[in-house]
């Protein structure tokens, strides 16, 4: 219960814990990596994201660092737009959806799951929130043909693929002992 401890207005945070699944560990350790990221500040800007190693090598680096400031992203109904910055309440929310699911869920909790990160990839490719992923937002290639995507039709090309457990971050096993202290 130390991480806990260590955490500012933690009535907050046990609401965000709830919100997210997260443990009260987890969140400590999140909250430590939040500070390092941040300067010890109380808000994470896109630049602060260039101090991740694996990050900058990563081919859609821009789609993850903007789907942290993405309003969409934080679990609020009719949200839309982005931020210039992000306090941690905020960072949790988009981590958690990377957050590998429980072994002890029924199907349609693995459903809520799956759609939620569905909808998170969704997001990151529908840059402009108009619901549909454009021709300019999809194409590989210049010549490609190509109308657009809608969400419901991004489900059912996906619906093979198991999202649930692979679109995560395994954060627990991070080296603490080097982050803020």
């Amino acid at each position: 219960m130390g991480a806990l401890n260590s955490l500012p207005d933690e009535p907050q945070y046990v609401g965000l814990a709830e919100k997210t699944g997260f443990s009260f560990e987890q969140i400590g350790i999140l909250h430590k990596r939040f500070k390092q990221l941040s300067n010890n500040g109380e808000t994470l800007r896109r630049e602060d994201f260039n101090t991740i190693p694996d990050l900058l090598c990563n081919p859609i680096r821009s789609e993850i660092i903007e789907a942290f400031f993405d309003r969409r992203n934080f679990r609020q109904t009719d949200a839309v737009g982005t931020v210039h910055e992000i306090g941690f309440g905020e960072f949790l929310l988009v981590m958690s959806h990377f957050r590998p699911p429980s072994i002890r869920l029924d199907d349609e909790q693995k459903e809520v799951i799956r759609t939620e990160k569905l909808r998170f990839l969704f997001n990151m490719h529908d840059t402009d929130n108009d619901g549909t992923i454009t021709l300019e937002e999809y194409r590989h290639e210049p010549d490609e043909f190509y109308e657009g995507i809608t969400f419901e039709h991004f489900n059912k090309l996906l619906k093979e693929f198991e999202v649930e457990s692979r679109m995560n971050i395994r954060f627990m096993n991070m080296d603490t002992t080097t982050l803020c202290k």
